[in-house]
């Protein structure tokens, strides 16, 4: 029995046996067939590893090839991600490469468990080291398992902070770009531009990664390369910048602004209710100086649209976006609130470009527009007379809403010096621009609105020198720019901008407000210096542009500092001018326009009258003593009424154009709560005409000292070295004291 049962068992084991032995066979048959393709890529794969080689990025020149963005090698301590894959060993390793990087291992761990960085490339913990301590880590790799010495690119910007708001500066890709720089080949940790000509151009100056596969052995040591592709250096990118043009720009208005600020105008009395007086703002003293925070100038060829130079104050060094410097630091030189834990005023915000991103309204340099819109139509002819009272009632509207308050009805011109509104008697649109008569506009306002039943012809007119729209210019954020009618009043009622009630419609007041540049009248410096050039060439409207040439990858270096353009290769030239449009300006609207621009800024070019006192125009007093040797120019002043009306608060904005055509030029100067026009602007764009005629002696431009990275401004002052063109006669404009 015993026997039996063992023959039983023996018999069970051996038919076990045979079915794993069957298993095992089945197994080795699909192993050796099946997945031998699948188990052999993962063989070769355990014996390789891929190198990622990143491009040069491109460059940026300005017009005469000074490098305005270069790079530069630098040294970075990484670590391979396959020696990070448990958190003991990351532990280990972190804790003996924190002395030698200066990073406390913890951040290490923190930045592994970002997500961040792509696993595509080694994760790096500290950059720009020393060569001593490459050398250092290096001789350590047994002890220091994965970790790498990897050689990259830095950007560097030469003549920082010259241009800084136009050539930009580099950043970390953020959240709400990753899925759209991932699509198009990015890896997850790479540095992109975010501002200015860095972002606008970025497809260009990024250029390809090639990619080394690498033989290693089992301790991961490279043996041999097993194929090799290279990486596509960017494009260099040529502006129409003249870095000449735009550091006389910069400390132009730099100075102006900060000499404004020791001036100011006096807080006026008013008479209340119960007789008593008091001040119009009676939490500021007597006497208000000017904030004067902020302002721009563009320079521009008005025969092609290209920009020489875009000054923007506050401005800013872009080094500093490269300097590794900690967070509290960056925080201190671009803060996001004040100290007390207040938002920052807008006016005080470094990382706007005013000259392509400021939102004004324009005052009376808008008045050459509606001047031309008035020809244009017929509504007016160059000849015809209007008697300027100094104030302009409307003919339009219900004289019992207007008694009630429900519509403002009458309007007054600016005050002269006896306090009372400027009185200019008969004046054509010549006499009209030269001495500025706001009345005389206030009528155009009323007329082209009231004679085509409030139908947009006024802003189709305006629209046609580029206004409400974006100019086209190849920089990034540029506002649009507003021209007010029903549709934009609308929005602005539903966005809580303006009232309900106003929103209904655009009503008669509108026009006439529209017609001296405010209201709901928007535009950018850029697009009213376009406006501008196309005044002066007779009516072509360019798109604005700063880009000169695109040149092949690795255009060769010349002497320091500039790149040897002779020696480069164009890959495509920008053909200027880009035309938007011919207008085909009249010449019979045109003269009248350009001969009242030219009177603003020529001496005893007023209106005398015939029983009123002589008038100068807005621009005679400062351009007395102007060179005859230099440009000869026509301009307009314009003075935009600030938040509550008050003096203090209003904004200075000048526009002027060569009228010689060798010398092409267009300049506007459009600085923030800084008074009139002639007092503010308008020396700055003088004293610009002058440097362009070449009788100004100018700083020459250097390439940059080291970043003093214990500064704790944005970007150090600028000023001009003479501002003896700044001076006016009789008193008042831009003084400077020191």
């Amino acid at each position: 029995m015993a026997g039996d049962r063992r023959a039983v068992r023996l018999g069970v084991l051996a038919t076990v046996g045979v079915i794993l032995v069957s298993l095992l066979g089945v197994r080795l048959w699909f192993l050796q067939t099946v997945r031998a393709e699948e188990l052999q890529q993962r063989v070769d794969r355990s014996k390789t590893r891929v190198v990622q080689l990143a491009p040069e990025r491109g460059r940026i020149f300005d017009v005469e090839g000074r490098i305005l963005a270069d790079n530069e090698r630098i040294l970075t301590v990484a670590v391979d991600w396959r020696a990070m894959q448990t958190r003991s060993a990351r532990t280990e390793l972190f804790s003996r490469l924190e002395g030698w990087v200066g990073v406390p291992s913890a951040e290490m761990e923190d930045r592994y468990q970002s997500g961040y960085y792509s696993t595509f490339l080694p994760m790096p913990v500290r950059e720009d080291i020393d060569e001593q301590t490459a050398i250092a880590i290096l001789e350590r790799v047994e002890d220091l398992p994965g970790v790498e010495i990897v050689n990259e690119w830095r950007r560097v910007y030469p003549y920082a902070p010259h241009a800084a708001h136009v050539v930009g500066y580099m950043g970390a890709i953020t959240a709400e770009q990753l899925e759209t720089y991932l699509t198009l080949g990015y890896l997850r940790n790479e540095r992109v531009g975010q501002f200015g000509v860095e972002r606008s151009m970025e497809s260009l100056l990024h250029g390809t990664w090639g990619y080394r596969v690498l033989e290693v052995d089992a301790a991961n040591r490279p043996v041999r390369v097993l194929e090799e592709v290279a990486p596509v250096n960017g494009y260099d990118i040529q502006l129409t910048i003249d870095l000449d043009v735009q550091q006389y720009a910069e400390q132009a208005l730099e100075t102006a602004l900060r000499a404004r600020r020791n001036q100011g105008v006096r807080n006026p009395t008013i008479r209340l209710p119960d007789g008593t007086t008091e001040l119009l703002d009676p939490t500021l003293p007597e006497f208000v100086p000017y904030k004067a925070p902020a302002g721009s100038v563009v320079v521009m060829r008005h025969d092609t649209g290209e920009v020489k130079a875009i000054a923007s104050y506050p401005t800013f060094d872009n080094r500093w976006f490269e300097a590794d410097i900690s967070g509290t630091k960056f925080r201190e030189i671009f803060p996001s609130q004040k100290p007390d834990g207040s938002p920052i005023d807008p006016d005080e915000s470094i990382l706007v470009n005013r000259g392509v991103q400021g939102r004004y309204n324009l005052g009376s340099t808008f008045k050459p527009f509606v001047a031309h819109a008035a020809l244009a139509t017929g509504l007016i002819t160059a000849d015809e007379k209007y008697t300027d009272t100094g104030t302009y009632d409307l003919y339009s509207v219900n004289p019992e809403r207007c008694d009630a308050g429900l519509i403002r009805c009458n309007f007054k011109n600016a005050l002269c010096g006896t306090g009372a509104p400027c009185v200019y008697g008969d004046v054509d649109v010549e006499d009209a621009l030269a001495v500025s008569s706001d009345a005389f506009f206030y009528r155009i306002g009323e007329e082209i609105h009231v004679r085509n039943d409030g139908e947009p012809v006024f802003q189709e007119q305006i629209e046609l020198f580029g206004f409400g729209t974006d100019s086209g210019i190849e920089l990034p954020y540029e506002f649009d720019g507003t021209v007010p009618d029903d549709d934009l009043k609308k929005r602005y009622a539903e966005r809580g901008v303006i009232s309900e009630d106003e929103g209904y419609g655009f009503y008669v007041g509108d026009s006439v407000q529209m017609a001296i540049g405010q209201g709901l009248l928007s535009a950018t410096p850029l697009q009213l210096a376009n406006g501008y050039a196309a005044i002066a060439n007779g009516g072509l409207v360019n798109q604005p542009t700063i880009l000169r040439a695109v040149w092949a990858p690795g255009t060769p270096d010349g002497e320091i500092g500039f790149a040897d353009l002779n020696n480069g290769v164009v890959d495509e030239v920008n053909r200027v001018p880009i035309r938007i449009r011919d207008m085909e300006m009249d010449p019979q609207d045109r003269e009248p326009i350009i001969t009242g621009l030219t009177r603003v800024v020529t001496v005893g070019a007023g209106t005398p009258g015939t029983d009123i006192p002589y008038h100068s125009t807005t621009g005679e007093k400062l351009f007395y003593d102007y060179p005859e040797d230099a440009i000869p120019v026509a301009g307009k002043t314009g003075t935009a009424q600030g938040a509550g009306n008050y003096p203090w608060n209003d904004s200075s904005a000048f526009v002027a154009f060569s009228l010689d055509d060798e010398q092409p030029y267009t300049v506007s100067a459009y600085l923030e709560k800084a008074g009139y026009g002639s007092q503010a602007a308008a020396p700055v764009v003088k004293c610009t005409f002058i440097m362009l005629s070449g009788l100004i002696e100018v700083d020459p431009v250097v390439i940059s000292e080291p970043l003093d990275l214990s500064a704790t401004t944005s970007a150090p002052a600028q000023n001009l070295a003479d501002v003896g063109c700044f001076a006016r006669r009789g008193g008042g404009g831009v003084v400077v004291t020191e």
